[in-house]
């Protein structure tokens, strides 16, 4: 097509949407400002990291423009890339909040985390997150997916949580991509190579029918423009990010042992009877749950024996004034996806619930309740009814409620005793401001399982793992975590599965003590890039990303 924007380049994509003669391209090539994590993996990297930031007008005006660059690593979000979109957007809020109004476009073309850098990818996806949903308060966060790589992992979560999402037929929106499904659930459960599946799945054609995505438009420059200035000048919001009734309801009437076809889905999708739900405290019962780090923390941080709740993957009570929350492995559960403790539908949309009631119960309380997150999650669920549902916004639902309670004042501490990968971990901990983890080699810290990384890197397990050992960007357990400087503790001589009164009583002491550091200070997640950890080796590249942003961003 002589005027198509898929087939243009991030930065050609950026400079086709502004008005022409007032664009500037912030931390541009030749900052150099490259990934030092890929040489080091025989990669080469690029100048721009995959990521361009561009100002200037659109219509008259004023608007930033995100674009990703699929061609480079899948468009998967490493550390510079991702601090780029963070300060930027940090840049646009404070700009907004300040009443100076510019407008944030974000070009999506990504797989979502970029897996040579995964620990750097999940952290930057949850920080770009949490400034979407603060800036979505002053002006609509206009998101593009034209297509090529399309939007997927932790990125199509983020896609989720924008105002309005603009895309072309050629494009696709899932949070598994099919290779992965496949790896991780197996052929029946999803063929990856059965092309006709793939896009009546996850293609746009479907998404706009069940509401995942809000306007299709031709491969045209022009249309683009015009969808764009439509949906600044009418304030357009889909609130995606806040439907947990109507999925939560869509769920109950879901019976995940029948097969379930794109017709049948629509079906149920359009036929949906609305009810409200809210989740009652876990209780006390004769009955022990399946056995998982997680349970067991729960159960003992809240004193409650054989915790029971109406959604047996999701347990939640109060304890010490604290609401402490836990996704939990159900052997027996319906979803059969989520058995052993993945963040599946429910999960996502049933946490979003309780979170919500929270936010809305201290509304008008000086001090809110505190919120902890113990965190044993293997990783998101891998189905096909998951991904045509669009577990992608479950997922959302919850990293939306987590966020907006801590904007909102409650503080928020992530307790790792257990497993936290994936999107599991993005919908489930990663919205935190403290995370604290034990000092245990049993815990696996990642964006990927290792059978899926190699599969998707193209190495041998035994590749990876070598890499993994040099590479704390892509290590999987929680020492090499700790290089990043994420981690506000790391908890010495207590394991996951310990449950002896010392060890409950050094971790009620660590978290009161998490919870203390927050007093009069800012309800952001800074404390990743700021401590002397992060400062002196863990986030160096974010640290000066950040420092050339704040040097450009006003000319």
């Amino acid at each position: 097509m002589n005027n198509s924007f898929v087939e243009l380049h991030a930065r050609q994509r950026a400079l086709a949407l502004l008005d022409a003669g007032t664009t500037r391209e912030l931390i541009d090539p030749f900052a150099d400002m490259i990934s030092p994590h890929l040489e080091p993996q025989n990669i080469v990297p690029e100048s721009d990291d995959g990521v361009v930031i561009m100002k200037g007008q659109l219509a008259g005006k004023a608007a930033v423009v995100i674009a990703i660059e699929g061609a480079f690593q899948g468009g998967g979000i490493g550390e510079v890339s991702g601090a780029k979109i963070v300060a930027a957007l940090e840049h646009a809020l404070a700009d907004n909040q300040a009443g100076n109004t510019i407008y944030p476009v974000l070009i999506l073309d990504t797989g979502g985390v970029r897996l040579q850098e995964a620990n750097y990818g999940l952290l930057s996806i949850s920080e770009i997150q949490n400034v979407i949903i603060a800036l979505k308060q002053f002006v609509p966060v206009i998101g593009l997916v034209p297509g090529r790589v399309g939007s997927f992992g932790g990125m199509s979560i983020t896609n989720a949580l924008l105002s309005y999402v603009i895309g072309t037929n050629r494009a696709r929106i899932g949070l598994n991509g099919p290779e992965v499904i496949e790896q991780e659930a197996g052929v029946q459960e999803f063929d990856s190579s059965d092309k006709d599946l793939i896009w009546n799945t996850l293609g746009t054609t479907e998404r706009q029918a069940t509401g995942i995505i809000d306007e299709v438009v031709a491969d045209d420059v022009t249309a683009f423009k015009q969808a764009i200035i439509a949906a600044i000048d009418e304030k357009k919001d889909s609130h995606r990010d806040q439907q947990v009734d109507f999925y939560l309801s869509l769920l109950d009437q879901l019976d995940p042992s029948q097969p379930l076809d794109i017709a049948g889905y629509r079906d149920l999708y359009h036929q949906v009877k609305v009810t409200e739900h809210h989740l009652a405290a876990a209780k006390s019962s004769a009955v022990a749950g399946t056995k998982s780090r997680g349970r067991l923390w729960f159960e003992q941080l809240t004193g409650i024996k054989n915790a029971q709740s109406e959604v047996a993957t999701v347990l939640h009570a109060q304890a010490d004034g604290r609401e402490y929350i836990a996704i939990v492995p159900d052997a027996q559960n319906r979803f059969p996806r989520v058995r052993e403790g993945e963040v599946g539908l429910l999960e996502g949309y049933t946490v979003a619930s309780v979170v919500n009631d929270l936010i809305k119960a201290d509304q008008a309380k000086a001090n809110k309740t505190p919120l902890v997150l113990i965190v044993d999650v293997p990783s998101q669920a891998y189905g096909y009814k998951e991904e045509l549902i669009g577990i992608h916004m479950a997922l959302a639902s919850s990293v939306s409620a987590y966020a907006r309670a801590r904007q909102a004042g409650h503080k928020v501490v992530a307790f790792i005793p257990g497993d936290a990968v994936s999107g599991g971990f993005l919908a489930h901990g990663l919205q935190s401001n403290r995370l604290i983890a034990l000092d245990d080699l049993a815990i696996t810290i990642q964006a990927m399982s290792k059978a899926s990384a190699a599969r998707i890197t193209q190495r041998t397990i035994e590749e990876l793992e070598e890499a993994t050992k040099h590479v704390p960007a892509m290590a999987y357990d929680i020492k090499n975590y700790q290089k990043l400087g994420a981690l506000y503790q790391l908890v010495p001589g207590v394991k996951g599965y310990d449950d002896d009164p010392k060890a409950i009583a050094t971790i009620q002491a660590v978290i009161a003590e998490a919870l203390a550091s927050l007093d009069d200070v800012p309800a952001d997640m800074s404390f990743r890039y700021t401590n002397s950890i992060a400062k002196q080796s863990g986030r160096v590249a974010t640290n000066q990303v950040r420092q050339l942003m704040d040097e450009q961003w006003n000319g």
